[in-house]
């Protein structure tokens, strides 16, 4: 594979697509492709920039060296520090100037929530006190890939908030929370000989399993407050349960991407749901 290829993280990117997607069903009637568009570029921007960051800064710390799951640039050799930090930046760039002319077409907030995204992306991993490395990743993830990017894509098409949105944003950002969860399961081991306080490993991996099953039920269960689709989320999900419980090491980049299906997966029903039932 490319290496950018390899580096951008193609397993997480249904954080950025599932939000936009439900969000533009519930508002179909209000429509308008060009913000919606805008949305997915923006998204799809800033989650392959934090995934570039991420391996920037765990690279230059040296937390990426001793891992199991798949080569990071930095820390393989696969390219330098200079150059993954470029191509943070270069995807930053992109989302920002993408954002700005969203917001000169709904609302200029979108300009400082954009900024409160970026900043709060680098600081993830980046900088002198990372608080992904104090357990508060999920909190990042649930707010930006969930409520911002669901209901920010919802006000794009209808320059309004409605409770259905607000419950897809929830389901959303749950999910987009397991793909960080099952990531940081994977690397609990190394994650703490790193000194990396993820929420993993603060729980232990008993409980960090546990806290994964939990979102994945919050998911399903906000969804079907939108829609009773919502309900047939269960078959894959009992599959993704049953692997979290006894799936080990490498075994869980399957169970990662299986996740990125889930919430596609979970994102057409919420869709699908929504358009059938109005």
């Amino acid at each position: 594979m490319n290496k950018w290829l390899l580096g951008a993280r193609l397993r997480t990117l249904p954080a950025a697509i599932a939000p936009v997607l439900v969000a533009v069903a519930i508002a179909l009637p209000e429509f308008n492709l060009l913000n919606a568009l805008l949305c997915l570029i923006v998204g799809l921007s800033l989650q392959i920039a934090v995934n570039f960051a991420n391996d920037y800064s765990d690279g230059i710390k040296g937390t990426d060296v001793d891992r199991i799951g798949p080569t990071r640039l930095v820390a393989g050799g696969l390219a330098s520090a200079d150059e993954v930090k470029k191509a943070a930046l270069s995807f930053f760039a992109i989302g920002a100037l993408t954002g700005y002319f969203l917001a000169t077409r709904t609302s200029y907030w979108f300009i400082a929530i954009g900024a409160a995204a970026i900043i709060s992306a680098w600081r993830y991993t980046g900088g002198k006190n990372p608080y992904g490395y104090r357990g508060l990743g999920e909190i990042y993830v649930f707010i930006f890939f969930g409520l911002v990017a669901t209901l920010g894509t919802f006000y794009s098409q209808t320059g309004t908030i409605s409770i259905a949105a607000i419950m897809a944003a929830i389901s959303n950002g749950a999910v987009s929370c397991a793909l960080l969860a099952v990531n940081n399961i994977r690397d609990i081991e190394g994650d703490t000989r790193a000194g990396k306080r993820t929420l993993a490993v603060r729980l232990g991996d008993t409980r960090a399993r546990r806290f994964y099953m939990f979102l994945i039920f919050v998911a399903i269960f906000t969804g079907f407050t939108v829609t009773i689709f919502a309900a047939l989320a269960i078959f894959p999900a009992m599959r993704l349960l049953n692997q979290i419980q006894f799936k080990k090491g490498k075994e869980l980049i399957e169970v990662l991407g299986a996740t990125g299906k889930f919430q596609l997966i979970l994102a057409a029903l919420l869709s699908v749901g929504t358009l059938v039932m109005n």
